[in-house]
């Protein structure tokens, strides 16, 4: 048995999170915040035998995609600062993070 941790755009969760439901796959939904953007995002906690873990991951690569977002950066007040440095730049944010854990013991009470 398995732990999958799996960290998505909260854009692409609701897709995600039904296609577990289609695909009968049981999954602990938890809100969670970036680092980078501060942006919302939704982790998946996944307890799942070994030969369904492909089944998963085909689910969380079909459904979850990276894009294209503009942030503008953090104003710093350093006089030697470059004046394009103020402009809105393009990042790339999206797609999943996900850890696959063995687990020792799975209880269900």
């Amino acid at each position: 048995m398995k732990m999958i941790i799996a960290i998505v755009q909260d854009k692409d969760s609701n897709i995600l999170s039904n296609e577990f439901i289609e695909a009968n796959i049981r999954a602990t939904k938890l809100s969670s915040t970036g680092g980078f953007l501060r942006s919302g995002n939704t982790t998946f906690l996944i307890g799942i035998e070994d030969e369904r873990i492909e089944e998963v991951l085909s689910l969380i690569k079909k459904t979850s995609h990276t894009r294209g977002q503009f942030m503008t950066p953090q104003v710093n007040m350093d006089v030697s600062m470059d004046a394009s440095a103020a402009y809105p730049v393009e990042v790339q944010v999206g797609g999943a993070t996900v850890f696959v854990l063995p687990i020792e013991q799975f209880h269900q009470f």
